[in-house]
């Protein structure tokens, strides 16, 4: 059971963009201690730069460095299942071509659907299931029907460096995902209470929903710019039932840094 974050904002956004990333990063620590990483680009860039580690969360928190012109974030906390986290490419993000995403959940088909992409497994012993759905992405330029050849569950989103100034988030069967809008601007989290610590520490109230299983959103400076459904497989279940908080003392850690780094 991971954890998945980000925003979409304007240029017009005065939200403080590593105080965000922090938050959001604080509000889902609780959800995996495997592995934790970030990516952020800015509206004209192309590639997003990506840190990643194999911690904790809590040792990353303080290292956040977001820049004010950047407009787009992804942040994740692993708690793995497929992919051993000693490989730093099954960790998140995860690049396949020219995508950059994030995942929480299982795909069960991954191998199945990476076959046929000669620049899938771009590193030695990488086996990591979110894979697939970067490859699916990358090579239908973001159709959000062939999220219907996953098996398994997912809430995912990605960047794609062909598509400046876009955020991609996804929600299938099994995981959930909430979005947050505001004036400028849009944050996306695993639960509505990470959304809520954005609230508290980046100074906005924002509109919060929980997206249904089917959805696929395409955001675009703070707004949604395309609105989609597709068929995930509803009948899906874990083998092994998760619980949602998997490092509760990572998630109280960082909630008390982050109360910390506010007053700096």
């Amino acid at each position: 059971m991971c954890g998945i974050a980000g925003y979409s904002l304007s240029t017009r956004s005065a939200v403080d963009r590593t105080l965000a990333a922090q938050a959001l990063l604080a509000g889902i620590a609780e959800r995996g201690a495997d592995a934790v990483g970030y990516a952020y680009r800015g509206p004209e860039d192309a590639y997003p730069v990506v840190t990643k580690q194999r911690t904790a969360a809590s040792k990353l928190l303080d290292r956040i460095s977001v820049p004010q012109p950047a407009t787009e974030l992804l942040v994740h906390v692993r708690d793995y299942t497929k992919g051993h986290p000693s490989i730093s490419a099954n960790n998140h993000p995860v690049r396949h071509g020219p995508v950059v995403g994030i995942h929480n959940g299982i795909i069960l088909n991954d191998d199945e659907l990476l076959a046929p992409h000669r620049c899938a497994r771009s590193e030695a012993r990488m086996t990591v299931d979110s894979e697939a759905i970067f490859a699916l992405a990358a090579h239908s330029h973001n159709d959000a029907r062939v999220l219907e050849d996953l098996d398994g569950s997912f809430a995912t989103a990605w960047l794609d460096a062909r598509l400046a100034g876009t955020v991609f988030v996804a929600r299938g069967a099994g995981r959930p995902l909430w979005l947050g809008a505001s004036k400028h601007e849009l944050f996306f989290a695993s639960t509505r209470a990470a959304l809520e610590v954005v609230e508290r520490y980046a100074g906005v109230k924002l509109r919060k929903r929980e997206l249904k299983m089917g959805t696929f959103l395409a955001l675009c400076a703070g707004r949604i710019a395309r609105d989609e459904r597709f068929r995930p497989d509803l009948s899906y279940t874990d083998p092994i039932a998760l619980p949602a908080v998997r490092a509760p003392q990572e998630g109280l850690s960082c909630l008390a840094r982050l109360a910390a780094l506010a007053t700096l």
